[in-house]
C-alpha cells in the first residue's frame, strides 16, 4: 500500500516538473562548473580577477596584520561583553538581591524561622545563587553569541590558521586556538569545545591549559582591582587606558602560559608527535543571527549557568557557616584567616584572599563579594555590609578601594591578586566538566592542581623581587 502511494506521488511530480527538467539540471551543473573554473583558473596573460574573500584572507592571515587584528577583535568582543553586561547585571542584582532577597527574609520572619535557619537559607544559599546569576548570566549571554557569530562568519578558522604554527611548536593542536578563545567566555564551555580535537593527547593538553584563558567570571575582578590600584598611578586622564592595558596584559600573559604549559606537557606527561592538521578555510558568509542567538543561549549559556548554580548553592552555605560557627572566641573564618595569613603574606597576598579562593571555588563571580565580606569581618570594620556570612558589593569603586586598603592591601597585593586570579585552580563547574570529558580522576587532578602550583610560584617570585627592589 505504501509503495503504491509513493509511486503515485512520484508519477504526479514527474508531470509537474515538466519535460525539460533533465536539460535544465544539466545546464545548471555546467553553469556552476564554469563559474568555479572562472574563479579558480588563471590563464597566462589573463587579467587577474578580484575576489573579496582572497583579499580579506591576505589581510587577516598575514604575518604583519594577522595578530594585531586578532587582538583588536578579541578586545572589541570583550569590551562589548563587559560594558554590555553592566546594565542587565545591575537590573538582575536589583531584582534578585534588592527586591527578592528582602522579600524572602520577610517570609522567613513571618514563618518564625530561627536566625540561623534564615541566615543559612537566605544569607548563605540564596545570596550565592543570586550573585552567580546576576554576574554570570549577562556576560555569557553576550559573549557566546558574539563568539558564534564570528565562527559563522568564518573568522575563527582564520584565527586557528594564524596560531597553528605557535601551537605546533608547543606540541599542541592548531584547533586549540578555538577552544582557547572559547575559554575567554567560560572555561567549562572551552573544555567542552575541545571535542573538535581528534587526538586524545592534544585534546588533554587543550583541556588542562584552558584555565589560562581568563573566563568572564574573572574579568570583573581584574577590571576592579586594576581600576583601584593601577589606574591611580597615572594622571586621571590616562587612568582608564592604563587600567585597560593592565587587564589586557594579564590576558596575554595567560596566552603565554598556555603555550609554555602546553610545551611542558608535550615534553613530559603527554609526550608524542603533533598530529597533522589540515584546515580548509571556509568561505565568508553572512551569519545566521537569530539561529545563533537561540543555539548559544540554549546549548551553552543556560547549561553552563545551571552547572554553576548547582555548585554555588552549597558554597554559599559553607561561606555562611564558617562565618557564623565559632571555635572558642572566634568563628571558623577568622580562625582560618589567621592561620592562612602567614603563607598568604609570603605570596604577596593575605589570609582573606586565600580563604576567599578556597570557599568561592564554585564560581569566580563570588570571589570579590566574599573578599569584601571577609575583609570587613576580619578588620572589624563597622557600618558596611549586613553581617558575618552575608556577601555584598559596593556601588562605588572608591568605596571598595577604601575597604580593601583598610584591610591592609597594597599595590603588591593588587598585582599578585590579578596574577593569582589568572593562575589558580579552575572553578568547580569546570573541574566537573573536565572529569565528565576525560573520565579520569588523574587528569582532573592534574588540571586542577597544576595552575595552583604555577600561581603560588609566580606570586612568590614577584613578592620577593618586589620586596628587594621596592
Amino acid at each position: 500500500m505504501k509503495t503504491n502511494k509513493i509511486l503515485n506521488i512520484s508519477n504526479d511530480l514527474r508531470w509537474q516538473i515538466g519535460e525539460g527538467f533533465h536539460d535544465k539540471l544539466t545546464e545548471g551543473i555546467y553553469s556552476d562548473a564554469a563559474t568555479i573554473s572562472q574563479n579558480s583558473v588563471r590563464k597566462k596573460g589573463g587579467k587577474k580577477r578580484f575576489r573579496f574573500d582572497r583579499a580579506l584572507d591576505k589581510i587577516v592571515t598575514s604575518k604583519t596584520w594577522g595578530f594585531p587584528i586578532m587582538i583588536f577583535i578579541l578586545s572589541v568582543v570583550l569590551w562589548l561583553t563587559i560594558i554590555g553586561a553592566n546594565y542587565p547585571s545591575g537590573l538582575l542584582a536589583d531584582l534578585l538581591i534588592g527586591q527578592i532577597y528582602p522579600w524572602l527574609k520577610g517570609i522567613g520572619e513571618s514563618l518564625g524561622f530561627t536566625w540561623w535557619l534564615s541566615g543559612f537559607l537566605f544569607d548563605g544559599v540564596y545570596l550565592a545563587l543570586a550573585w552567580v546569576i546576576a554576574v554570570m548570566l549577562p556576560p555569557m549571554a553576550i559573549f557566546f553569541p558574539l563568539f558564534t557569530l564570528l565562527e559563522d562568519f568564518g573568522y575563527l578558522p582564520r584565527v586557528a590558521f594564524n596560531l597553528d604554527n605557535l601551537l605546533k611548536k608547543s606540541g599542541a593542536h592548531g584547533k586549540q586556538a578555538l577552544t582557547m578563545s572559547m575559554g575567554f567566555g567560560c572555561n567549562a564551555a572551552g573544555v567542552i569545545a575541545t571535542r573538535i580535537i581528534d587526538s586524545p593527547r592534544e585534546r588533554l593538553i587543550a583541556i588542562i591549559t584552558n584555565n589560562f584563558s581568563l573566563c568572564n567570571g574573572r574579568w570583573p575582578t581584574q577590571i576592579l582591582i586594576a581600576s583601584i590600584f593601577i589606574g591611580v598611578l597615572v594622571p586621571e586622564n590616562f587612568a582608564g587606558a592604563i587600567s585597560t592595558l593592565a587587564v589586557i596584559s594579564i590576558a596575554l600573559l595567560g596566552v603565554f602560559f598556555t603555550f609554555m604549559v602546553s610545551l611542558f606537557l608535550s615534553k613530559t606527561m603527554l609526550k608524542g608527535e603533533v598530529s597533522s592538521f589540515t584546515l580548509e578555510l571556509p568561505p565568508y558568509r553572512p551569519p545566521h543571527f537569530w539561529k545563533t542567538i537561540y543555539t548559544s543561549l540554549i546549548d551553552r549559556t543556560l547549561i553552563v549557568l545551571w552547572r554553576a548554580c548547582v555548585f554555588a548553592a552549597p558554597a554559599g552555605a559553607v561561606i555562611w557557616l564558617i562565618s557564623n560557627v565559632a571555635i572558642g572566641d572566634s568563628n571558623i573564618a577568622n580562625w582560618l584567616i589567621l592561620h592562612l595569613d602567614g603563607f598568604g603574606l609570603l605570596l604577596g597576598l593575605n589570609g582573606v584572599i586565600l580563604l576567599a579562593y578556597i570557599v568561592a571555588i564554585p564560581a569566580n563571580e563570588i570571589v570579590i563579594p566574599t573578599i569584601l565580606m571577609l575583609t570587613v569581618m576580619a578588620a572589624s570594620i563597622t557600618g558596611v555590609g549586613s553581617g558575618n556570612g552575608v556577601m555584598f558589593e559596593l556601588e562605588s569603586v572608591s568605596a571598595t578601594g577604601d575597604i580593601l586598603k583598610a584591610g591592609g592591601w597594597t599595590l603588591l597585593t593588587a598585582i599578585n591578586l590579578m596574577l593569582f586570579s589568572l593562575l589558580h585552580n579552575p572553578c568547580s563547574t569546570t573541574i566537573y566538566t573536565i572529569y565528565k570529558e576525560t573520565k579520569s580522576v588523574k587528569w582532573t587532578v592534574v588540571a586542577s592542581i597544576l595552575p595552583v602550583i604555577l600561581g603560588f610560584t609566580v606570586c612568590f617570585i614577584v613578592a620577593q623581587v618586589w620586596r628587594i627592589f621596592m
